[in-house]
């Protein structure tokens, strides 16, 4: 696909959006695996399913359920992805980042993104939380490779501040207020969808990894891509550091996501209530 056709389809999706949902959001949220009940804390205004909007790509997972939703949090106003894009899922990358700079056209100044991981560091615990600091890149491809969108950012842009120092002090101090247990660390991000092995644990633990995880590297990317300051939060869903590393199933992350949904939730409300 060319830049231009793909520039040419946000502008078609943007377009679509706006003639069915009079709204114009100030902050764009990313709801990871089973932290979708969040959109119970929005005062919804609208929403829009991925398969009614002109080249949208559409969730394959059976705990994203595809919408987008409109509304407010702490008097915001939010636009909300109910489900996210995996490139395990078959897409490209610039499918799977599509929505950020759907996102952005529509106008958000930032971005909040959460997504469910495996506890590489020895101190993390089942259903507690990590706030992203800083990123580990091991995905085969990359969602600016290709001719530079030049109307979105610069060819080369600067990776040194991927998560917004800002919001992550922000954040520390609401978790630490609230009595809500979050790490503060580095993640990791793979293709799957298989989980990895032991020696690969200690590979991803050896070169700084504090959790690892299938998602949010492309989105905040193509967000530092376009300068949008960006906050991210992992649930720890299992742990996978050497001697805790135990065969886990589907059922069993949901349920560790949904023991951290409410420390996660608690802070992504409070931290959208505090943005300008």
């Amino acid at each position: 696909m060319s830049e231009i056709d793909y520039s040419s389809r946000i502008e078609q999706a943007v377009s679509h959006i706006k003639n069915h949902i009079q709204f114009n959001p100030q902050v764009g949220v990313i709801l990871g695996t089973g932290l979708g009940r969040l959109i119970d804390d929005i005062e919804i205004e609208g929403e829009l399913n991925y398969a009614d909007i002109p080249h949208f790509p559409v969730s394959t997972v059976e705990s994203h359920s595809g919408k987008l939703i409109f509304g407010k949090i702490n008097g915001k106003s939010i636009v909300a992805m109910k489900g996210r894009f995996h490139y395990y899922e078959g897409y490209d990358m610039k499918e799977v980042t599509f929505p950020v700079r759907v996102m952005k056209q529509l106008g958000v100044s930032c971005l909040i993104v959460s997504n469910a991981a495996g506890g590489l560091n020895p101190s993390y615990k089942i259903g507690e939380v990590m706030i992203l600091n800083d990123h580990i890149d091991l995905f085969p491809e990359n969602p600016l490779r290709g001719k530079n969108l030049d109307q979105f950012g610069v060819r080369f842009p600067d990776m040194s501040e991927p998560y917004s120092f800002e919001l992550i002090e922000k954040a520390k101090k609401i978790a630490q207020v609230e009595g809500v247990m979050a790490h503060e660390g580095v993640y990791a991000g793979v293709q799957g969808p298989n989980l990895e092995t032991k020696a690969e644990y200690k590979y991803l633990r050896t070169i700084g990894a504090d959790a690892v995880g299938m998602s949010t590297i492309p989105e905040v990317i193509v967000a530092r891509h376009m300068e949008l300051p960006t906050f991210a939060i992992s649930a720890i869903t299992d742990l996978c550091s050497p001697g805790n590393i135990k065969k886990v199933s589907i059922a069993e992350v949901l349920a560790a996501a949904a023991k951290a949904e409410p420390g996660m939730a608690l802070i992504i409300k409070k931290l959208i209530g505090q943005l300008p």
